[in-house]
């Protein structure tokens, strides 16, 4: 569940989009280093999806991907960063990427035919 703390201090109301600038190459080539990301505030989780999320207090862009035995991760796209295996570990998803932008070419994601695996 999300609450008021977790965007605390983003300059925007909990409920509306925002956007972020990508720092980096960890999710190249989809989104290279200083794309700007949309990011709908949401606790929903569909897989696979682009996530912004809070894990152990420290904050991720990654892609979420359950597998068929039920093992939660965040996948770097860039294979030189290593997954993060979520078993065990105290996380929440701040919200999903819904469009990105790479020098004014625009590209929305859409999770509607997804099921949400975390809530």
């Amino acid at each position: 569940m999300m609450t008021d703390s977790i965007l605390e201090g983003m300059g925007c109301a909990l409920r509306e989009p925002f956007a972020l600038r990508v720092l980096g190459d960890e999710m190249e080539p989809e989104f290279p280093d200083g794309c700007i990301i949309i990011i709908e505030p949401n606790d929903r989780c569909p897989n696979p999806s682009y996530i912004f999320v809070e894990v152990e207090g420290v904050r991720w862009f990654r892609q979420y991907v359950r597998d068929a035995d039920g093992r939660e991760r965040l996948v770097a796209l860039n294979p030189l960063y290593p997954e993060i295996d979520l078993t065990g570990l105290e996380w929440s998803v701040l919200g999903v990427v819904i469009q990105r932008n790479v020098r004014r070419r625009i590209k929305h994601y859409d999770y509607s035919a997804q099921t949400s695996d975390r809530h």
